[in-house]
């Protein structure tokens, strides 16, 4: 049988036995999905299942393809740094290819056979709407769900792959499709359409709702109109982003009548929010953590009011012990792991002062700035407080209880490479031992989550898709760009500025907003509004089509990976209460990894065997 690219299907056939040999209790009845609500929803749900598990797929999985993370040393041969190499034929082992099992764990639900399986069954939902027997209510629900899939599903193969055919229709199985693939803005204008359909049907809670009541207060998953506004201002913001309006024939700049579309979209959104008419609002900062994680709460999906889109967390808590939540330590001394992923430090250079400023104009280690208060001899003092979320240095204390003959790997000694025979034992960045760059990441594990103190209590990370923050953030840069003027508002929300957005941001965090140098003109606004959401978005899939869509993927120093050597500039005082207080010297960044990237890293390859099944549907140039 004839299985085309646009009708993944999951074949349950367990043998040859001939159809008559079958027991007639097995018969389907192919009507049976559709003859009312609980039957029709039952059918839809299975949706949710192929929304891939970005940030859990593999025991190391790896999925922030920006400059923010490295492999260990030993780790040389895995996927990352395959990546780094240039070399995108990534198969299996990431969450964008393999087989998928929509009933299946973490590991079953990649992106690419799961948004074409899913396409396919939004479509054949979409095609029999007309037969449901149910309220109208019911049936709005139904057909927002249905809408909000297709639309999403193909958006997030272009924001990869780029431009895709756009299938609104049921595709016979057995004969070759001969759809052409859109230009990115063209299928994004077709999502779009789909998206708002969507957004007209939904409810803003599904709580609210007479169907929604039989699940009451377990909804936040379900699809509503402020995820399907969202995802369609989303969609708009990219469509005019400079990558995306290049490829579409138009220049290398800003499509401003997308970006204008996209600002009054989420205006429309944040005004909903802001008059409290959605269950969304940004969680303060004693909560912040918990946007991503939650420890001995019974295994607690984290989120809170904050996260807006989310897939099934497939494996519970047991999915977060085998990935991230070990993910980042240092691999042999903090946990039983050959090696393991690491902080650059050009990365953590993005987080800048507590007074808002960026630590210098070249986001340098090394570089003193009068105007920020960045003094490379204490280098980790009165840094934006998400610095100390996100990282752990030199001298932190890195286990709290007992370690009998290892008290030596009690602090974190991550100082370049030297001293005596005894401090080497204990070096945290030893090849094979810890990081090579002189951070730790605590953003999901902190301090006591390590094999020695055991606080994985019911510990739970499940990173959303969309969250509020990310969307006033984009909600600034469609504003300043659309409108010419960080101090503009929106058509939909014309008192709230793409400056009173990013402050939102800064001062739920108690950090200073953008200084006077920021908010005079776009171009500078927009040079610390990505700085911005480097800090905020830090390890949340967000980068890596960031830096792409501005057109900064291959140009420096978007393409570089670094770290940090220093000395100690006396013998640590280990019971001092801060470490932030140990002086260094001869702090520099030194280049560890440069991408040799060129114009056909901007989009991943297709398969081989999908773009041979007819030449509308191409490879992507270079590949």
């Amino acid at each position: 049988m004839f299985i085309c690219l646009f009708a993944v299907m999951l074949v349950t056939l367990g043998s040859c036995k001939k159809y008559l040999d079958k027991e007639p209790a097995t018969d389907v009845d192919p009507t049976a999905f559709y003859k009312n609500f609980y039957n029709f929803q039952g059918f839809t749900e299975e949706l949710y299942n192929c929304i891939p598990a970005m940030d859990k797929y593999a025991n190391n999985h790896m999925w922030n393809w920006g400059e923010e993370e490295i492999n260990s040393p030993n780790g040389n041969t895995d996927l990352l740094a395959r990546l780094d190499k240039g070399d995108f034929w990534i198969s299996t082992g990431i969450p964008l290819d393999g087989a998928l099992n929509t009933s299946g764990g973490r590991g079953s639900h990649p992106l690419w056979s799961g948004a074409w399986y899913g396409i396919r069954k939004a479509n054949q939902g979409i095609a029999a709407l007309d037969k449901l027997n149910a309220t109208q209510e019911e049936k709005d629900l139904i057909a927002g769900q249905l809408y909000f899939f297709r639309a999403w599903f193909h958006f997030e193969l272009s924001c990869y792959w780029g431009g895709m055919p756009y299938i609104d229709s049921v595709l016979p199985p057995d004969v070759s499709p001969m759809m052409n693939r859109l230009s990115w803005q063209a299928c994004a204008d077709k999502a779009a359409a789909d998206f708002k359909k969507a957004a007209d049907l939904l409810p803003i809670n599904w709580d609210n709702t007479t169907a929604g009541k039989v699940t009451f207060g377990n909804n936040e998953l379900r699809i509503n109109k402020i995820m399907a506004m969202s995802f369609l201002a989303k969609t708009y913001l990219y469509a005019g982003s400079p990558l995306m309006n290049k490829v579409s024939g138009g220049s290398a700049t800003y499509n401003l009548d997308y970006t204008k579309k996209a600002a009054d979209t989420f205006g429309e959104v944040l005004k909903l929010v802001e008059t409290g008419q959605t269950q969304y609002a940004l969680v303060p900062f004693d909560k912040y953590t918990e946007i991503l994680r939650t420890n001995g709460q019974s295994g607690k999906m984290p989120g809170l009011t904050e996260a807006i889109f989310r897939g099934p967390a497939y494996d519970g808590v047991d999915g977060t012990a085998w990935s991230t939540d070990k993910q980042w330590l240092a691999a042999r001394i903090l946990q039983d792991r050959s090696w393991s992923l690491y902080p650059t430090a050009n990365y953590a250079n993005y987080f800048g002062m507590a007074n808002g400023l960026p630590i210098n104009d070249e986001n340098s280690s090394s570089k003193a700035d009068a105007q920020s208060g960045y003094d490379p001899e204490y280098p980790w003092k009165n840094r934006d407080p998400r610095f100390y979320l996100t990282f752990a240095f030199d001298t932190q204390r890195m286990v709290l209880g007992n370690l009998g003959a290892n008290e030596g790997w009690r602090y974190a000694n991550l100082y370049t490479y030297g001293g005596t025979a005894e401090e080497r034992k204990w070096s945290y960045r030893l090849p094979e031992t810890g990081s090579p760059t002189g951070y730790l990441l605590i953003k999901f594990s902190p301090v006591g989550f390590n094999k020695y103190d055991n606080q994985w209590v019911a510990h739970h990370i499940h990173t959303p898709r969309l969250r509020l923050g990310d969307v006033y953030l984009m909600y600034a840069e469609a504003v300043a760009i659309g409108y010419g003027s960080p101090s503009a508002g929106s058509l939909s929300y014309p008192t709230l500025t793409a400056l009173d957005a990013v402050d939102k941001i800064r001062d739920r965090v108690n950090v200073g907003r953008f200084a006077p140098k920021f908010r005079v003109n776009t171009d500078e606004f927009m040079k610390e509004l990505q700085r911005e959401r480097a800090v905020e978005l830090a390890w949340e899939g967000h980068r890596f089509h960031d830096l792409r869509r501005w057109l900064l993927w291959d140009k420096y120093p978007y393409n570089i990976k670094t770290a940090i050597q220093f000395d100690r500039a006396e013998k640590v005082n280990f019971n001092k209460v801060d470490p932030k207080a140990n002086k260094v010297l001869n702090i520099k960044d030194v280049v560890i990894l440069e991408r040799k990237y060129t114009e056909k890293h901007y989009w991943l390859p297709i398969k081989r065997a999908d773009v041979n099944i007819y030449p509308g549907f191409y490879q992507n140039p270079g590949w």
